[in-house]
């Protein structure tokens, strides 16, 4: 019996997982609102299956918005918590707070007292496997502890959204003709691609620093972003309005940014127009 338990268990984490990997639509509904007793902010449980008489685990797909957080609690048989979208926060007592993301696993052991979050610009959604015994809930989590937090992997802009606003505050820069920030933002070995041509980063800054050619409005329709590794690809849908050799035009591209880490900082090692044959519809 034993045995087909474990069995069981394994085959509803690979269900689970591979249900993460699907498309970006959620899988499962976000469930009810929780009451506020042992958490600030809003989350919602979804109770996806109940432990009984051969299952003893419970699966809660639990969604944390920006800014929630639970309370310090433990588990009497233990907890594995499976992130399946957003950035979150966890800490067990003793130890340093992590960072954990879509993709990742945390298994925590049984008695040891822990908390999770959300951090404050990004929710969390996680499907969390309980041993079936009541949650212990303890000592809260203050505003002044949970702000407190430096959470460097947050900092160094590793998620999508946080490349979104990297992205936006290149064209912000351009439009501003700020190039000293330009060209910190630009790898050593960047490229750019026009539609007159491609040259290099030292090209690209003294071309904006003299108004050669002068980005001057960039309308964002549409915009992504993916990492993979240490790479990062930004693709937006725009109508750029630009000044070149004193002309005011206007074009829609396609613009795709390519960004590589350096050490904690991300660098634009690619930026490429490519003209659409007809102007997007505005939002």
């Amino acid at each position: 019996m034993r045995l087909i338990k474990k069995f069981c268990l394994i085959a509803v984490i690979g269900l689970l997982s591979s249900y993460s990997l699907m498309a970006q639509n959620e899988i499962f509904p976000k469930g009810e609102k929780a009451p506020n007793v042992y958490h600030t902010g809003d989350v919602w449980l979804n109770h996806l299956a109940d432990a009984d008489e051969n299952f003893d685990f419970n699966v809660v797909q639990a969604t944390m918005a920006a800014g929630s957080k639970l309370n310090w609690h433990l588990h009497p048989k233990g907890q594995q918590l499976y992130i399946t979208d957003g950035v979150g926060y966890y800490q067990q007592k003793g130890k340093e707070v992590q960072v954990v993301k879509k993709g990742d696993v945390i298994k925590c052991d049984p008695e040891v007292e822990h908390w999770h979050a959300a951090t404050p610009k990004t929710p969390v959604t996680y499907i969390a496997i309980s041993g079936n015994a009541p949650t212990k809930w303890t000592d809260t989590i203050t505003a002044e502890t949970y702000n407190a937090i430096k959470a460097p992997e947050l900092s160094n802009k590793d998620t999508e959204e946080d490349m979104i606003e990297v992205s936006k505050k290149k064209w912000e820069w351009m439009a501003d003709k700020d190039a000293d920030k330009l060209e910190d933002l630009f790898h050593e070995k960047s490229q750019f691609v026009h539609m007159g041509g491609s040259w290099g980063k030292d090209r690209e800054v003294e071309v904006i620093r003299s108004g050669g050619i002068h980005y001057k409005k960039a309308d964002i329709h549409e915009v992504s972003a993916d990492i993979i590794g240490n790479t990062a690809i930004v693709s937006s849908r725009i109508t750029l309005l630009a000044v070149v050799g004193g002309n005011e035009v206007t074009n829609p591209f396609i613009a795709t940014e390519v960004y590589v880490k350096e050490g904690n900082e991300w660098k634009l090692a690619n930026l490429s127009f490519v003209k659409q044959l007809s102007s997007p519809n505005e939002d």
